[in-house]
Order: structure tokens, then sequence, then C-alpha cells
């Protein structure tokens, strides 16, 4: 699923974190792996505590003004288990988080065999935040944490002038075909890590937990 497909235009262009929730997972990094200890008022980046559960599901809640699908993605998406674990980062301002960022694990059905790769989803700021590149900040820290575990490949649903400036690319362009005609093609998007090699192509295929919430690509409005 992508919200922001259309309304992420102007964030990107403000250099706002978009409200998107793309289709949006190791034991964890260590406490001070891409951690930064800011002066009051700053921002730091770190891994999200247990502590702050709801808090990160409640942030998601209101930068998408989302009641229901982002604080139970994000809620399942911590139970979900994998060939890779799932990174959950957050953007903090005096220990309080006001940014977060998820990696979870997808499979690609490569022609040779299946690889173990990412998705990046959810990606929320606060709106209170926005427009002062926190989420440049965990896009940059979940690539890199994805790169450090050798993970290939890291696909997300999203706004292409957003995330095309910021290590993505068209993934339709590079041999990977979408989960789901439901994607926009321009919106299915690719970054190529150190681990990437050409003959990775094939088709993305998301863990259950997207399907089982139906948060894959759009849905036309029934009435």
């Amino acid at each position: 699923m992508d919200r922001a497909v259309d309304p992420v235009a102007d964030q990107a262009r403000a250099g706002d974190a978009p409200r998107t929730a793309t289709l949006a997972t190791m034991p964890p990094p260590s406490d001070t792996t891409g951690t930064s200890t800011p002066d009051s008022g700053q921002v730091a980046l770190r891994r999200e505590r247990p502590s702050e559960h709801d808090a990160v599901e409640n942030l998601q809640r209101v930068a998408f003004d989302d009641p229901d699908d982002l604080p139970s993605l994000v809620s399942a998406l911590r139970r979900t288990t994998g060939p890779l674990p799932t990174v959950s980062l957050v953007a903090t301002q005096d220990d309080v988080p006001v940014g977060h960022v998820m990696l979870s694990t997808a499979r690609l059905d490569a022609p040779a065999r299946l690889v173990d790769v990412y998705v990046l989803s959810p990606l929320g700021v606060l709106p209170s935040h926005q427009g002062r590149g926190i989420g440049t900040r965990l896009i940059k820290e979940a690539l890199a944490a994805a790169d450090d575990l050798a993970v290939p490949l890291v696909f997300l649903e999203g706004a292409p002038r957003y995330y095309g400036s910021r290590g993505f690319q068209r993934a339709d362009q590079r041999g990977f075909r979408s989960p789901s005609l439901r994607i926009p093609e321009a919106a299915f998007q690719v970054a190529l890590l150190s681990a990437y090699e050409p003959w990775m192509t094939g088709t993305l295929v998301y863990s259950e937990t997207f399907w089982e919430l139906d948060v894959v690509g759009l849905r036309d409005d029934v009435h």
C-alpha cells in the first residue's frame, strides 16, 4: 500500500519524510550501532526500545492519520519471524520518538534461487517534525543496517521523487517484478546494496503479514 504516491510530492519538495505506508526484521544491532548522543533538543537515531512500542505505534497513527492499518502493521511486523531479523529504528528528540522506520523480511524469487531481501515499510515522522530531514536520515540508517547484514536489496512502495534522491530507483527497470498489479510501476522501487549481483532479478514476494493486513498496493474505493 502506498498512501503517498500522490500527496507525498509536496512533502518531498519540502524535504519532509513522506507519510508513506508502503507495503511497507538480526539479532538487533547493539545499542550504540547507528546511535548518536545529541545535546538537548537535537535529533538522534537509534534502535527502538520495547518500552517505546506504544509510542511508536501512535507516532505512525498520527503521521498517517490512520487509526488502524499502520499501528497494526508495526505491531505485526515486530512479531513476524523470518530468515532476516526485523530492523526497527527511531529518531528521537530528548529521547522521545519523533520518527520511525522498519525493515522486514521478504524474498526475491530469482531464476537461480530465492534471495532474502528487505522491505522498507513503514516510514513515518510526526507532522510537527516533518521538513527537517528526519525521514532522509532514517532511510540512510536503515540502508546502512541492511548493508551491514549483507542484504543485497531493499524494496519499497513510495513516491519516486522522494525516494529517487535517497538511494532508490524504479525496480521494474532493473529486472524486478512487483508482487501486485495494484502497485503503480513508478512506485515500486529498489535500493541496490553492496551484496547485490546482476543475476538477482525476479519477483518480489512479500511476507504473509502484508497480505493478512491487506496493505499491498492501492485499492479502488467501492461504495
